[in-house]
C-alpha cells in the first residue's frame, strides 16, 4: 500500500530541534549508485530520523503548493501533483520499512518506536486536510474527461480521505487521530513481542519457527513434539512482558471504534467495504463450504494416521504421522526430496520459469550493494533489453528477521514529472534454513512453493506499466493481490522447470521422473489439514472483526480472549486435532501486517488463480500468446482497473468457485 505523509506541527518542531543544524545525510543526496539503489554501507542508523524530517518538510511544501494553487482543481495540478510529492520521504521509508522487518536490531527497533507515532501523525494530518480534500473532491466529481487509470487513482485517493475521517466533525476527527496514533504503537508492539517470542521458542526448542513443520515431521520423541507444539501454539500467550492478548483486544476495540465513527457497525464491515468481497456476509458464505470440505477430508486423514500410529493422535502428532502416511501412500520422504531442492538451484528455477513464461531476462547484479551479506541482488530486463527493475533475494532466517515470507518495495514503479519510467526495486524476504558447515541450504516441497509464491508477487511489481504509484504493481485490492503469487506456484514442479533447477546437490544427478510424479501426486495430500488450518485462521480473523464494540468490551482479559477463540473454533467445526494456522496472540497478518478481516484473501484469490491456471492447462502451460495476454491484462495493469473487470476480460467468464476445491483435491 502506498502512503503519503505530512508532518504535524508539534512533531516537526521536535525533529527540527534534533536535526536542524545537521549536515545533509545520505538520503538527502543523489545516490550515484547502479540503478539508483540504496548505498547501504553509507547509511547510519542516525540518518533515518533527520532524513524523515527533511522529507516531511519537502512534502509539506509540495502539499501547500497544491492547496494554494490559484487554478481550478484538475487531475494534473491536484491528483498527479499529490502522487508525485514526497519523493525524499518515500525514499527513506522504503529503506527503513524493509530494514526494520528483516534486520530489526535493538537500534532499529528503537528508531521504529520513535518513528511510528510520527508517521501516524503524518497520515492523520494529510487525510484530514480539508483544503486538500476539497480539491481532490472537485476532481473526483468531474472525472468524465479522465482515462481509466486516472479515474482509478482519483477514486482511490478520494476514498482514502473519506475512510480516514475527513467527513467527521471536529471532535470526531480529533478522536480518529487519537485512535490512529494508538493503533500504530500497538501494531508495532504486537510485532516486536512476536519477534521476541519467536526467538524464545528457538532458544527453548532449538529450531526456528520456520523450521517447526520439518522438526515436527521428523522428531521421534513424542514428549518433545508435545513440548514444541505447546511452545509454538502459545506464543504471545504467557502472561509475561511479551503477552499479546490485551494488545490484540485493544487493537480490535480501536478499529471497531474507528469503524463506528465512519458509520459502520463493525470493523469487518469497514475493512471489507473497498475489497472484492465487499462485505462480511460474502466472506462468511465463501469460507463455510471450504471449512466443511476440509474437515471431511481431515477426518479421513486422521483415520489413515491412527491406523499407522495405533493410537489416537493429538495435535502434536499430526506432522509426524502425516509424513509417515505420505511415505506409505506415495513412497515420498522429505529427506529424499530435499537434496534436489538446494536453495540456490531453486532460485534458478524460479527465475527460469519467469523467463520462459514472460520472455524476460534475470541475471545476478554484483555491482548492486546489499544490506546483509546473505542477500543477493539481481537485474531484470525485458525482451527488448529495457530495465524492469532490481531484485533482492533475502532468503535465510536470522534472529533479527520477523517470521514468515513476504515481498516488499524499496522503490515503486511510476512515471516521474519528466516522463521517465522509474523502475522498481523489490525484495523477497523468506525464512529458509541457512547452510551449515556440513550441508547446503535445502528446501522442503512447501518451501519451494513459497519461493515461487513470493516471486509471483515480485513479478506483479516488475511487470507493471502504470504511470502513478497509487495503482502500480501490487497496489490492488487485498483479496486480489494473492492471485498472482499463488498463480506462480503452479510452475514449481513442471518438468520443463525441474529439468533446469532440480539436481541432487550431493551427486549432481537430475531429479528422477518417478520422484517428480510422486511429488505432483502428493501435492493434494494432507489438504484437509492444510486447507482446514488456513480456513480456520480466516474464520477466526473474521469473527474477531465482526464483533461490535459492545461485544468486544465484554471480553476482559487473556482468559476471555482464549475462551472466545475456543468458541469460534468449535462453532466453525474445527476438529480437536487441528488448530488455526495462526492463533490470536501470534496472528501477525491481522494485527500488524495489513490483513485485518482479510486473511481469507489467500483462499479467495486461489479461486481466481486456479481458474486461470486451468486455462493454461487446457491451452498450453507455456503458451506464449496466453502468457502475453495474462501479462498485459493483469501484471501490467496493476490496480488501474477493477479486479473483476480484468478477470472477466481475460477469462471470458466469472471465476469458478469450485476451482479451489478441485485444485486442492477436496471435491
Amino acid at each position: 500500500m502506498k502512503a503519503k505523509f505530512i508532518l504535524g506541527a508539534a512533531s516537526l518542531s521536535i525533529l527540527f530541534i534534533m536535526t536542524g543544524c545537521q549536515p545533509k545525510n545520505i538520503f538527502q543526496k543523489e545516490w550515484k549508485t547502479p540503478y539508483g539503489t540504496a548505498p547501504f554501507s553509507q547509511i547510519k542508523t542516525t540518518d533515518y530520523l533527520p532524513a524523515v524530517q527533511a522529507g516531511i518538510e519537502a512534502q509539506r511544501a509540495e502539499i501547500n503548493a497544491i492547496v494554494t494553487c490559484p487554478d481550478a482543481p484538475t487531475f494534473e495540478n491536484t491528483i498527479a501533483a499529490y502522487e508525485l510529492s514526497g519523493k525524499l520521504l518515500s525514499k527513506v521509508i522504503g529503506v527503513f520499512t524493509n530494514i526494520s522487518e528483516s534486520d530489526a536490531t535493538p537500534e532499529i527497533q528503537k528508531i521504529d518506536e520513535e518513528m511510528t507515532p510520527i508517521l501516524s501523525d503524518f497520515d492523520n494530518e494529510i487525510y484530514l486536510n480539508a483544503d486538500l480534500f476539497a480539491r481532490v473532491k472537485a476532481v473526483y466529481e468531474n472525472m468524465d474527461g479522465l482515462d481509466r487509470e486516472q479515474q482509478m487513482v482519483t477514486k482511490k485517493i478520494y476514498d482514502r480521505f473519506v475512510r480516514n475521517g475527513i467527513g467527521l466533525d471536529e471532535a470526531g476527527q480529533a478522536r480518529f487521530k487519537e485512535l490512529n496514533s494508538r493503533l500504530a504503537v500497538l501494531r508495532q508492539k504486537f510485532g516486536n513481542n512476536l519477534l521476541a517470542e519467536n526467538n524464545a521458542f528457538k532458544e527453548e526448542i532449538g529450531v526456528t519457527i520456520s523450521q517447526y513443520p520439518s522438526f515436527m515431521a521428523t522428531c521421534e520423541d513424542r514428549a518433545l513434539r508435545e513440548k514444541a507444539f505447546k511452545a509454538y501454539s502459545s506464543r504471545g500467550n504467557h502472561g509475561n512482558e511479551y503477552d499479546n492478548n490485551e494488545i490484540a483486544l485493544e487493537i480490535l476495540k480501536l478499529r471497531t471504534e474507528q469503524a463506528n465513527l465512519l458509520g459502520f457497525k463493525t470493523a469487518a464491515e469497514y475493512l471489507l467495504d473497498n475489497k472484492m468481497a465487499g462485505n462480511p456476509e460474502t466472506v462468511d458464505a465463501f469460507l463455510a463450504p471450504i471449512m466443511d470440505a476440509s474437515m471431511r477430508k481431515a477426518k479421513e486423514e486422521i483415520a489413515d494416521m491412527e491406523r499407522v500410529a495405533g493410537f489416537k493422535i493429538e495435535p502434536w502428532d499430526w506432522f509426524y504421522y502425516a509424513e509417515k502416511v505420505r511415505k506409505e501412500k506415495y513412497d515420498l520422504d522429505e529427506a529424499e526430496t530435499k537434496p534436489y531442492f538446494q536453495a540456490d538451484s531453486v532460485r534458478k528455477g524460479v527465475f527460469f520459469a519467469a523467463e520462459k513464461l514472460y520472455g524476460i531476462k534475470i541475471e545476478e547484479a554484483p555491482e548492486v550493494e546489499v544490506y546483509n551479506p546473505v542477500v543477493k541482488a539481481f537485474k531484470l530486463t525485458d525482451a527488448d533489453g529495457s530495465l524492469l527493475g532490481i531484485f533482492y533475494a533475502d532468503w535465510y532466517s536470522r534472529d533479527t528477521k520477523r517470521g514468515g515470507a513476504w515481498m516488499n518495495n524499496f522503490r515503486d514503479q511510476y512515471v516521474d514529472k519528466d516522463g521517465q519510467d522509474v523502475r522498481p526495486v523489490i525484495v523477497n524476504v523468506c525464512n529458509f534454513p541457512p547452510a551449515t558447515e556440513t550441508e547446503p541450504s535445502m528446501l522442503t516441497v512447501d518451501q519451494v512453493q513459497t519461493a515461487f509464491h513470493e516471486f509471483g508477487h515480485a513479478l506483479h511489481g516488475f511487470l507493471t506499466k502504470c504511470r502513478y504509484p497509487e495503482v502500480s504493481g501490487t497496489s490492488v485490492a487485498r483479496d486480489f493481490v494473492e492471485m498472482f503469487s499463488q498463480f506462480n506456484e503452479n510452475w514449481a514442479f513442471q518438468k520443463e522447470i525441474l529439468d533446469v533447477y532440480s539436481h541432487n546437490c550431493f551427486t549432481g544427478e537430475p531429479i528422477p521422473e518417478e520422484l517428480v510424479a510422486k511429488i505432483r501426486k502428493s501435492l493434494t495430500f494432507n489438504q484437509g489439514f492444510m486447507t482446514g488450518e488456513l480456513c480456520a485462521a480466516s474464520i477466526l480473523d473474521m469473527k474477531w472483526h465482526e464483533l461490535t464494540l459492545e461485544e468486544l468490551n465484554a471480553i476482559q482479559g487473556a482468559d476471555a480472549v482464549r475462551a472466545f477463540e475456543e468458541k469460534v473454533c468449535k462453532e466453525m467445526g474445527l476438529i480437536d486435532e487441528i488448530i488455526p494456522r495462526y492463533r490470536t496472540t501470534y496472528f501477525n497478518h491481522i494485527f500488524n501486517s495489513g490483513y485485518s478481516a482479510g486473511y481469507y484473501s489467500y483462499l479467495w484469490a486461489e479461486v481466481l488463480d486456479m481458474d486461470a491456471f486451468e486455462k493454461f492447462e487446457s491451452e498450453g502451460l507455456f503458451n506464449s500468446d496466453l502468457a502475453s495476454s495474462f501479462r498485459k491484462t493483469f501484471l501490467e495493469k496493476g490496480g488501474s482497473e477493477e479486479p473483476m473487470t480484468l478477470f472477466r476480460s481475460w477469462r471470458g467468464a466469472d471465476p469458478d468457485p469450485a476451482a479451489l476445491l478441485r485444485g486442492r483435491g477436496l471435491e
